[in-house]
């Protein structure tokens, strides 16, 4: 076994000694959980340069910068868990279409090239003002990147808004594609019931931009205590009703899901019972229970039209709770489809190592990472509007 620990439990029937093995750890719960959060950003973003919203200008590019900087390591919970991750450009080298797997390297190659051209033109006007004001080596960086245009004339600014715009437009159905194809990944595994489901794809994607808007709302309110700047009380209401829509959306489906899945009485249907009642108990409840904890409080923020520092407060929880409640659902997913022994007459317990490259360690580095980079770009291009002097 690679880094895993499983073994039978007794309760619940019975295991194959070749059953044993549970290949898919907890960095490949980490994986789908940080495109989630890539998915969820961006959709942010585009609200304002798609949409025109004006109350998400606040943290519109700060979306973006967030966006990329977590896309860097969607990747890498993949390459740790291979036994030899050179071999992933063999996928990209050797393409094989019909394998969804191997044209992951190509939809996460376009969404992030296309990230990095929406932020170019997003920040241009930025890197010219600073490649004409900064020197030293950082001054030859900044120089490069203008990619020799410092025309920054009203109408070239307006039309890298046009072209951010296009990009960003097609990066809503991009984002859409990136993740709805790890749920699809799981959802066309017809051999496990609890992961063979048409809505899957969906479910994933939903969830990706509830746990993004969490991210994005306590990000923001940390970036603004450290600048000691006030929050916008427009953005934070605006966010608070997206995040309350799609979570209230995917919540309907999940239901629908499991509803489904109980009355069409597939075979193997009293497993995955045994399943939610056992193994993933917990994970069901943190899922569950704070995804509704959460629709309530923001329920509350809405309707009761609370402003101010309780604004603020219930947003943070909010976020925090929605990011934990969906970590728990791909911990459900991933783990739970394989805690389902492949004859279905037993269920497996899953224990995640510590030090191992596949251990909790290792998730905590490569979920850390993302929040250094951010705050290295963010040092480099700073995404926030000018404070009136």
């Amino acid at each position: 076994m690679i880094g895993t620990m499983a073994q039978a439990a007794p309760y619940v029937g019975y295991v194959y000694p070749n059953e044993t093995d549970i290949p898919w750890s907890v960095l490949i719960v980490i994986y789908p959980y940080i495109t989630g959060l890539v998915a969820g950003a961006f959709i942010v973003s585009s609200l304002f340069h798609v949409f025109g919203m004006a109350q998400y200008k606040p943290v519109a590019r700060f979306a973006l910068l967030t966006a990329v900087s977590f896309m860097f390591f969607v990747p890498m919970p993949l390459l740790l868990h291979l036994g030899n991750p050179q071999r992933a450009f063999n996928a990209v080298l050797t393409p094989h279409w019909t394998s969804a797997m191997a044209a992951f390297s190509y939809v996460a190659g376009f969404y992030i090239s296309l990230l990095l051209l929406e932020i170019w033109f997003a920040f241009r006007a930025d890197i010219v003002a600073l490649s004409k004001t900064t020197q030293g080596p950082l001054g030859t960086v900044y120089r490069l990147m203008t990619l020799g245009s410092d025309d920054v004339s009203p109408r070239a600014l307006a039309l890298d808004h046009k072209f951010a715009t296009v990009l960003a437009m097609i990066g809503i159905p991009a984002a859409g594609g990136l993740h709805g194809y790890v749920g699809f990944l799981f959802g066309s595994v017809k051999a496990r019931e609890w992961w063979s489901s048409d809505l899957m794809p969906i479910i994933f994607l939903l969830s990706a931009i509830v746990s993004g808007i969490g991210l994005l709302i306590v990000l923001y309110v940390v970036y603004s205590r450290i600048r000691k700047v006030p929050v916008d009380q427009a953005c934070m209401k605006g966010l608070a009703r997206t995040m309350w829509a799609f979570l209230l959306v995917v919540l309907v489906i999940e239901g629908l899901e499991l509803l489904e899945m109980f009355y069409k009485r597939l075979e193997g249907i009293d497993m995955v019972q045994r399943l939610i009642e056992g193994p993933i108990r917990y994970g069901m409840m943190i899922q569950w229970g704070g995804s509704l904890i959460v629709l309530a409080l923001l329920t509350v923020l809405i309707v009761f039209r609370v402003e101010g520092k309780a604004l603020v407060r219930g947003l943070v929880i909010s976020g925090v709770g929605m990011m934990i409640a969906v970590l728990a659902m791909r911990w459900n997913v991933v783990i739970g489809g394989q805690e389902l022994s492949k004859t279905m007459k037993g269920l497996l317990v899953y224990y995640p190592e510590i030090l191992s490259h596949e251990g909790l360690v290792a998730v905590a580095i490569v979920f850390t990472c993302p929040f250094v980079v951010l705050w290295l770009i963010t040092r480099f291009l700073s995404p926030w509007e000018p404070e009136p002097s």
